[in-house]
């Protein structure tokens, strides 16, 4: 997924949304996202683990159903709902 340092500028998301992030993390509630990472949308049920600041830029480090860990950046998400 997305790398820290990526080209474009970090948009600063919602102090309400970081929180709803943080809940969701809290109670392993599992999240249906949809993000972008380049030019890829992505639409997926993933299971929150943590979050993260890496040069200045929030990720949500999560479980796909797949197993594979994605760190995703905050400002890439373009919708969350609870799965």
């Amino acid at each position: 997924m997305t790398e820290p340092g990526n080209q474009d500028p970090y948009a600063p998301i919602a102090c309400a949304r970081y929180s709803e992030y943080e809940v969701a993390i809290l109670h392993r509630q599992k999240l249906h996202l949809r993000w972008h990472d380049a030019n890829v949308h992505y639409d997926q049920v993933v299971l929150p683990l943590d979050l993260k600041t890496v040069q200045h830029e929030e990720f949500l480090v999560c479980r796909a159903a797949s197993g594979e860990t994605l760190t995703i950046r905050l400002d890439h998400i373009q919708r969350m709902e609870p799965a």
